[in-house]
């Protein structure tokens, strides 16, 4: 959860945001509201404003020479992962957010009304994982059957706790037949976890995977693959700012912005590694080059259709698991948002 000072200078930028309207869009109601099935506005008006939480691309619309385009429209926050995302939309202070598969399933749970406007994945997801299963020191796993029995690392309404849901389904165990330890999954609490002997077994990510390795590979720590889909990333928003004229048209143009960006990355590794990498996130130029290369290429989709069915199986499994109500996946997406992406990537909108 973010701290109270996080929270409070986020309403300074919300109270700014909000205070900067646009005039009102076909398709608004007698109070202003857009309504959801309306067409999007394709014009941000003067003075409109929306609080955005997705650092990597701020970093990638400033390396591209993007950055001025949006800065108009755009207030970044330093903010990331649904729990943080999740609270700052509760406090009205954030417009939009870059998360994983699980925030907006989880946010809806607990009565938030989210819309997803942007969807990123990997090309050959399997084999460009964004997690793997670390193995602590000692400890024999060496297939998804060994798992029973196991201490696992397990995050509640997150990507890597939905992951370990996942896992167990297709291993054909259940959460009885090994032990959840609900640990926070941030930073290297997992990777320390596990040389702890806190657990067997972690999902590790990013960098982490190749520094578990490296650290405690000596001692007998191992990975795994885990063989799922694990690579979904979006853009999403509260309901209320997609409501307001003037926030639905910046949000829209920063969708299109964010392809492009995210294009930029993909077409501009060495640069990427240089600028982000190493100059924001302090990571070395191998780590930098080893998180390009785990990655891949990504996936911008112009049809959400397979998508929104994967999402629905991940919502039906931890609906089973939880007690949770079973969502229609199709209600969390704003299928007005489904081209703009692409669109822009091909160069139908700058």
């Amino acid at each position: 959860m973010p701290s109270k000072r996080i929270i409070a200078a986020l309403f300074a930028v919300a109270a700014l945001a909000t205070g900067c309207g646009g005039n009102a869009a076909a398709g608004s109601d007698s109070a202003g509201k857009l309504s959801l099935d309306a067409a999007l506005p394709t014009t941000v008006p003067d003075g409109a404003k929306i609080v955005v939480g997705d650092p990597a691309t701020e970093v990638a619309l400033k390396l591209s020479g993007q950055y001025d385009k949006v800065s108009k429209y755009v207030q970044f926050a330093n903010l990331s992962g649904g729990p943080q995302t999740t609270e700052a939309f509760r406090a009205h202070a954030l417009d939009l957010g870059s998360v994983a598969e699980i925030p907006s399933i989880h946010a809806t749970w607990t009565g938030l009304h989210v819309k997803i406007v942007a969807s990123k994945f990997r090309q050959d997801p399997i084999g460009h994982p964004i997690y793997k299963l670390g193995i602590a020191p000692g400890v024999s796993v060496r297939s998804l059957a060994d798992l029973r029995g196991k201490k696992i690392a397990y995050s509640p309404g997150q990507a890597q706790g939905a992951l370990i849901l996942k896992v167990l389904q297709k291993a054909g165990l259940t959460k009885d037949d090994v032990k959840l330890v609900e640990l926070p999954s941030t930073g290297d609490v997992y990777a320390q976890a596990l040389a702890g002997k806190q657990v067997d077994v972690a999902p590790i990510g990013g960098v982490q995977i190749k520094r578990y390795l490296a650290k405690y590979g000596k001692d007998g720590a191992a990975t795994i693959d885990h063989g799922l889909r694990d690579d979904a990333g979006h853009l999403y928003g509260p309901v209320e700012s997609l409501q307001d004229p003037a926030k639905a048209a910046a949000i829209r143009a920063y969708v299109a912005a964010w392809g492009i960006a995210q294009e930029w990355i993909d077409k501009h590794p060495k640069e990427w590694i240089a600028g982000y990498y190493v100059k924001d996130q302090g990571l070395s130029e191998a780590d930098g080059q080893w998180l390009v290369d785990n990655a891949g290429h990504p996936d911008i989709p112009a049809d959400w259709s397979s998508a929104i069915q994967r999402q629905q199986e991940t919502i039906d499994l931890l609906a089973k698991e939880t007690g949770n109500p079973v969502i229609q996946a199709k209600d969390l997406y704003d299928l007005r948002f489904q081209t703009v992406a692409t669109d822009a990537i091909k160069g139908g909108v700058k």
